[in-house]
């Protein structure tokens, strides 16, 4: 529906980006949400400005608070993010890289804004094919929040709102999901995935964000254009080679 309003998780992710790329094209008002959360990765809030700017997002917030003080996580703890771990054993089991609720933390900031800003629509680019393994990205999770948030908030008791997470892409592969972008005429110069980027501000290219993004974009048959210090397998990487040729 032409300008009715949505909210949006945006990360600066491919995935939360691709998602309110289709929220754009659908027709939405987009109004972004993006946490800073105690994350080791802050450089996807930079990201997220710049792809809420690409987008002409009409109110970007970005909202503090902190889960390094629980921890609990490779993210926001202590504790080394896996590096050059395989397919097999990046599609098995939870990760030390996972957030306690983080997700469901992210979504009752969104129900929240959304009853605020009058809104019945949440796009959320959870995905259940090629991710990490991450319990509150599964399509039965979204689900049940959303049967949560229905319950839980006045404007749904009061029969005013009717709310729907959308989740475009929680069965499509990440190729299938850049190729997407693509489509869209999204930039993913601007997007960033790495958990454990250098100091010097590359994508490490070694830890398991960094790999399926890297598996993404050789599968859709196109080159990544962000930097990355090395890959799997490899030594340095041609930084020349991966500047995107769309």
């Amino acid at each position: 529906m032409p300008g009715k309003k949505a909210v949006v998780l945006l990360s600066g992710g491919i995935d939360s980006s691709t998602a309110a790329a289709i929220a754009k094209r659908g027709g939405f008002e987009l109004h972004a949400l993006t946490f800073r959360y105690g994350q080791r990765h802050e450089r996807e809030i930079e990201t997220a400005k710049k792809v809420a700017a690409f987008l002409g997002i009409r109110e970007h917030l970005i909202i503090d608070f902190n889960l390094g003080a629980i921890g609990g996580s490779a993210l926001t703890d202590r504790i080394e993010v896996p590096k050059g771990r395989s397919v097999k054993e990046i599609s098995h089991g939870i990760p030390v890289t996972y957030v306690p609720a983080r997700n469901t933390i992210f979504l009752s900031f969104a129900l929240a804004l959304c009853e605020k800003i009058g809104a019945e629509d949440i796009f959320f680019g959870a995905n259940q094919l090629d991710y990490s393994g991450y319990p509150d990205c599964r399509e039965e999770y979204v689900r049940a929040f959303e049967q949560m948030a229905n319950l839980a908030a006045k404007a749904g008791v009061e029969g005013r709102s009717k709310f729907k997470i959308h989740t475009p892409l929680i069965q499509m592969t990440k190729a299938e999901i850049i190729k997407k972008g693509l489509e869209l005429g999204l930039d993913y110069s601007l997007t960033w995935s790495c958990y454990d980027p250098t100091p010097g501000g590359l994508a490490c290219g070694l830890c398991d964000s960094c790999q399926l993004r890297l598996k993404g974009f050789k599968e859709a048959g196109c080159k990544d254009p962000i930097r990355y210090a090395k890959e799997k397998g490899q030594g340095k990487t041609n930084y020349k080679s991966l500047r995107s040729r769309h």
